[in-house]
């Protein structure tokens, strides 16, 4: 072969191997992400909650920028979480050691909400947002210390910005250009991406379902209910690729608060057999994502307490409404809010909170919750994400930290508590194991740690999800309560007493494992009403030789009411453990007789015949059963014959199940929502149907309080109406 031969095969290897570096290829690390190689250039499409960890398990070794695309949100998950991502570049892949940005490229809002964010969740809040809060003035001045001894500086120690970490890059005429890869938005969440030649379209919206990309273990059976216990959901730290980010639910009386809020919760709720109609309160340390991951909780079916100091309930709603583009006023009302301050003690219907502050990087607290049993007091101690004492000392010395806040958490390291939930996650913002060598506590369990050396392997245990520490146990008197708490929000109030307890000194207790059939399609009743008290369940029918899910029940929701109240005899869908359930078995002769009087009878009538046609509405077809029995309580269905005038008064609002209708005004004509319709001009008047026609209507002030109790219905009422067109 001459010299010219071979130097043109290898122009042509080389071309060929150039070209193929320039190949586009995409990869899924996540559900509702997408990674893209480009030659050189490894862009992540959409962040929902702990992508890191896909992008660790599939061994990613490196990327260059975030697309944020349009959906803010999906499959109760935001799509936005771009925090652990930013400081995964910067110090794992070097970033900032090399000077490099990381590259945030999206419309201009979003970007300016996700830099806000960042603010927020690396910087901490500023002196003015401090003083708007009215924090006292030598808290507000630690926590501004501490922060900036935290933050990132350059060679010459000048704190970095955000904007020092991150170059931001706006779709112009729906197109940006880095290098020689060029993305063009063409669609909602859908991109074309050009480069070297090649070419490819993605669509962030193929992925329904958002899930955690580790596997996790679920629980078989059922966990009695404690007096006082704590659960851990998830121990790890927003780095770990196998394990779920810390979260705790401290079980007191039946009655679950949360300790932070880690990103799934919906599914490691489900995983544990925890409903979350089971959640009452949630004591919230800080808002880092790895421990603040709120928007499931605004989709409960009754309004969650958040404990926390001002300051940080405050940077937790700003962060969600970033997130979401809607008003901070707005996300409070889905919640409740009472605050503690560190020092204080909360008497929280027996649980005693007393909070305590730690030094971090931005505004957090922990706390101890102790209750007393038979006169001997059982405490837990969670100190929350911490400096070791060594990293806090020379603060103190600097005159960053305050002695007092060093010498609490001392003497919380020298108490001896019955369960010590410690930040073992070492580093410069982190705790160190060896510092709880000598103590006293009974256990001390540690959290953001993955492994523990083996010098204290044998000393102390690791927060692994699903894990239970039980200090007081249940009697069945915590049962009776139980029932009692959720049989209020289904029986009439004009029901004496006696019948509802004869209806629970009648019952029994009854456990099921996942998985396990509580009633079979087809079979008679056997005269038995079953009410859920902890967990999930399926129901089911079987129709055509296919198994159709009707609908999802949880604790609190009731099976089998409506075959004793209309003599169906047999049942007419089965009922399946979706997690491991606790049950209370009724008498369905007591029930029924306590359901004797006429309104409440047919009260209930209403509700099980509006059941299904509400399901059917499209703002309520996210909803929980839960909720969709509070909207049949508070509708009425309304029917109109072909030829009869059909009027929409400005007081209600009514929704279209079926049927069509002429109106002189063209609009109430094609609507399916009428009467008031907020955000939207009311639409009121009249029409002749000209079919049969079927409306739910609901009185406007009586929706607008429900939605104010409801936040699942709240949430998911605001979406589906923020998504229409402006003409409504």
């Amino acid at each position: 072969m001459s010299h010219k031969e071979k130097s043109f095969r290898w122009i042509i290897l080389l071309t060929s191997l150039r070209a193929l570096m320039q190949e586009i290829n995409v990869t899924a690390p996540a559900s509702g992400c997408r990674l893209l190689n480009a030659g050189s250039l490894a862009l992540v499409f959409g962040q929902p909650p702990e992508v890191l960890k896909g992008l660790l398990r599939n061994q990613v070794e490196s990327f260059d920028g975030l697309v944020l695309i349009d959906s803010r949100e999906r499959d109760g998950s935001l799509l936005n979480h771009v925090e652990f991502l930013l400081y995964h570049f910067l110090f794992q892949l070097g970033g900032h050691q090399a000077s490099r940005k990381l590259h945030l490229i999206g419309d201009n809002l979003q970007l300016d909400q996700v830099k806000r964010v960042l603010q927020l969740c690396l910087l901490g809040p500023d002196s003015e947002q401090f003083s708007v809060w009215q924090t006292d003035p030598a808290l507000a001045q630690e926590w501004l210390r501490v922060a900036e001894a935290s933050a990132l500086k350059d060679a010459s120690q000048h704190l970095l910005t955000i904007d020092d970490l991150v170059e931001t890059h706006v779709f112009e005429n729906d197109q940006v250009t880095l290098g020689d890869v060029t993305l063009s938005h063409t669609g909602w969440d859908q991109y074309r991406v050009e480069a070297g030649g090649h070419s490819i379209n993605l669509d962030l919206g193929e992925d329904q379902r958002i899930l955690p990309s580790y596997p996790f273990h679920r629980e078989n059976h059922p966990t009695p209910l404690a007096k006082l216990s704590l659960e851990v959901l998830g121990g790890a730290s927003g780095f770990s690729p196998d394990e779920p980010c810390t979260g705790l639910a401290l079980c007191y009386n039946g009655e679950y608060m949360l300790i932070d809020v880690l990103p799934f919760l919906d599914e490691h709720l489900l995983a544990r057999g925890i409903s979350k109609n089971q959640i009452s309160s949630c004591f919230l340390t800080h808002v880092h994502d790895d421990h603040c991951a709120m928007l499931p909780l605004m989709q409960s079916s009754r309004k969650i307490e958040i404990i926390s100091t001002p300051e940080i309930y405050q940077m937790a709603l700003e962060k969600l409404a970033l997130s979401l583009d809607w008003r901070t006023e707005v996300i409070a009302e889905h919640f409740e809010f009472t605050a503690i301050r560190p020092g204080e003690v909360l008497n929280h219907y027996g649980l005693m909170i007393e909070a305590h502050l730690t030094v971090h990087s931005i505004p957090t607290i922990g706390a101890t919750f102790s209750v007393t049993d038979a006169g001997v007091p059982r405490r837990v101690c969670v100190i929350g994400d911490n400096h070791s004492l060594k990293n806090i000392e020379p603060l103190v010395a600097s005159g960053a930290v305050r002695e007092e806040t060093l010498d609490r958490l001392q003497r919380i390291y020298a108490t001896p508590y019955d369960l010590l939930i410690a930040d073992g996650g070492a580093g410069i913002l982190h705790g160190d194991p060896e510092e709880l060598t000598d103590s006293p506590a009974d256990r001390v369990v540690f959290v953001h740690v993955d492994e523990l050396a083996t010098a204290f392997s044998a000393t102390f245990s690791l927060a692994n999800a699903g894990k239970r520490y039980t200090l007081i146990e249940g009697t069945q008197s915590l049962y009776g309560a139980l029932i009692h708490h959720y049989l209020k929000h289904w029986i009439d109030p004009n029901v004496s007493d006696r019948w509802l307890r004869n209806l629970v000194t009648d019952s029994r207790i009854k456990h099921y494992n996942l998985d396990d059939v509580i009633l079979v399609q087809g079979q008679p009743s056997r005269g038995n009403i079953y009410l859920i008290l902890t967990g999930y369940c399926k129901i089911v029918r079987h129709e055509n030789d296919q198994l159709n899910a009707v609908a999802t029940l949880q604790a609190g929701d009731l099976i089998g009411e409506m075959a004793a109240l209309t003599d169906l005899g047999a049942r007419n869908a089965s009922v399946v453990a979706q997690t491991p359930v606790i049950v209370c078995q009724f008498s369905e002769d007591v029930f029924t007789a306590l359901a004797a009087s006429p309104a409440f009878h047919a009260e209930l009538n209403k509700r099980w015949q509006l059941r299904p046609l509400v399901k059917r509405i499209p703002p309520f077809q996210a909803v929980s059963a839960t909720v969709i029995e509070r909207i049949t309580t508070a509708s009425n269905l309304i029917d109109y014959q072909p030829s009869e005038e059909i009027v929409f008064a400005a007081d209600h609002r009514y929704f279209r199940i079926q049927g069509s209708m002429t109106s002189d005004n063209p609009e109430i004509e094609k609507s399916d929502r009428l009467g008031v319709r907020t955000p939207f001009t009311p639409l009121t008047g009249t029409a002749i149907a000209s079919t049969h026609c079927q409306f739910l209507s609901i009185p406007d002030q009586v929706f607008e309080q429900l939605c104010l109790d409801t936040p699942q219905l709240n949430y998911q009422y605001r979406k589906f109406m923020q998504q229409l067109p402006s003409v409504g």
